[in-house]
């Protein structure tokens, strides 16, 4: 039976934003595919519908497996991961964006891999490129023949196009005619390379692991192997890992980085380090100034497992109010669940989560979430809390509304589709049916991420551009199919 994407997502799932994907890389330890697999395991979160590792051994060269579904159910099996042998290997996981979603072939799986005059590459890429149909075009023109759908693959034709002599002078030319976010995990027969693009966008760190080396997007997949976080990748540095070293390198015109703020809200784990800073206590300090911003009167703080729980549990030591588990998650509920009837795909959160009836009967509970989407979940919660005997609902979201979609390698529904685009806060209380909704400031987030002065409008620290529709690089693909940016 053919490789087949997993099953379309409960609504649970889909009315999140999702990051994109995962990537990791592992130089100098024997069987490092098995250290790959571990990594892509942890960072699971960032991509959820496929994977794949690519290996060098000495003897028998280049070696990939690509997968639909979770790196558990794949990259577990010792019959496939024998064939991945060397000590070095590179990894990605992913989710496609939405215009490709339920069309993914296994082609589009990355690491992708390409031969080139002086010997093979693979690269594992972590963002979205803005310019990929004007790059593609421009490439299928000159005679490159592509085998996927995904922007990705833009960087390995161009690396086959550029003059330079070596792989990483290569990238550094492709990556010059790219625009958008990128972080890149890259291998030869030789090296481990990693990339940032000039905004910094995207996480990227460096570890050590005895005598080897690890790239990944994350920090919680270097303490899965046991690696030493070492520092941050830097917005548009390169390093170059050959023979237990480390080069640094800087390919492009310096710019002041734009992190992605949301990184911080919701994409990475709370048990991951983020600009030197504990995204769990950032998240609590979220629902700190949130508490500050948007006190109610109620008996209990619940968040909104799991993502809502940091900031449930900093909204509830500011305010006070007693903080208690009011929705429970269900821990094994997978994504791919058969779904037989409309009526079972109807249930949807119910599957995902369940009111603990005892504790909220009669009281007024304070829902603390990371974001409202479309707004369909929400919806869905509300009833159940309300259907279990709730006296009010306030919901209390841990980021300022979302009102315009991600183009750096985020799945974000078209802007029509986001309720903050075309509604009040007010008007998103009435659709929501809930007795108060309010949201964390764009200041207010900043100060939780440790601008004290909050948000200079003038000069932002992050890439804000889902909440505030300033987009730090041009959409260009976007604006030629029509899409209009916000007013100065």
């Amino acid at each position: 039976m053919p490789d087949m994407p997993p099953a379309h997502p409960f609504d649970f799932d889909s009315d999140k934003l999702k990051e994109e994907c995962g990537v990791f890389g592992v130089t100098g330890v024997a069987d490092a595919a098995n250290f790959v697999a571990l990594g892509l395991h942890a960072l699971q979160h960032r991509g959820q519908e496929a994977g794949g590792i690519v290996s060098h051994d000495a003897e028998q060269g280049f070696n990939s497996a690509r997968r639909f579904g979770y790196v558990r159910d794949n990259f577990t099996k010792q019959s496939l991961m024998d064939t991945l042998p060397g000590p070095l290997a590179i990894g990605h996981v992913r989710y496609s964006t939405a215009g490709s979603k339920g069309n993914t072939q296994i082609r589009d799986v990355q690491p992708f891999f390409g031969e080139f005059s002086m010997g093979g590459a693979a690269i594992a890429h972590n963002g979205n490129i803005t310019n990929a149909v004007a790059l593609r075009r421009e490439l299928i023109g000159a005679g490159s023949i592509f085998q996927s759908a995904s922007d990705s693959e833009c960087i390995i034709h161009l690396m086959a196009r550029s003059l330079q002599r070596k792989v990483p002078e290569r990238m550094q030319d492709a990556l010059r005619r790219v625009e958008g976010a990128f972080s890149i995990v890259a291998m030869t027969r030789t090296k481990l390379i990693g990339v940032r693009d000039p905004l910094g966008v995207r996480p990227l760190v460096l570890g050590s692991l005895g005598d080897g080396w690890v790239l990944s997007s994350e920090t919680c997949a270097l303490d899965i192997i046991g690696a030493r976080f070492e520092r941050e990748v830097e917005p548009g540095e390169m390093v170059v890992i050959e023979d237990g070293k480390v080069q640094s390198h800087r390919p492009f015109a310096p710019q002041k980085p734009r992190f992605c703020i949301f990184e911080h809200v919701y994409f990475s784990r709370p048990d991951s380090i983020l600009g030197g800073r504990s995204v769990y206590e950032t998240r609590r300090a979220i629902g700190v100034e949130l508490a500050r911003e948007a006190p109610v009167e109620a008996d209990l703080v619940c968040p909104v497992p799991d993502s809502g729980t940091p900031a449930a549990i900093g909204y509830s030591q500011e305010s006070g109010i007693p903080y208690a588990m009011g929705i429970i998650r269900n821990q094994y509920m997978g994504r791919t669940f058969i779904e037989p009837t409309e009526q079972i795909r109807n249930m949807g959160v119910r599957l995902k989560l369940n009111v603990n009836r005892a504790l909220i009967k009669g009281k007024r509970v304070i829902l603390v979430d990371d974001s409202v989407v479309r707004g369909t979940t929400s919806i869905k919660i509300r009833e159940m809390i309300l259907d279990a005997g709730a006296a009010e609902v306030h919901f209390r979201i841990a980021s300022p509304p979302t009102a315009w979609p991600c183009f750096y390698g985020v799945d974000t529904p078209e802007r029509e589709k986001l309720l903050a685009s075309h509604m009040s806060a007010e008007q998103m209380r009435d659709h929501l049916k809930v007795d108060s909704l309010r949201f964390i400031s764009l200041d207010g987030l900043y100060r939780a991420v440790g601008e004290k002065k909050g948000r200079n409008p003038k000069s932002p620290q992050y890439c804000d551009a889902c909440f505030s529709g300033q987009y730090p690089v041009a959409p260009s693909d976007m604006i030629d199919k029509g899409f209009t940016l916000a007013a100065e």
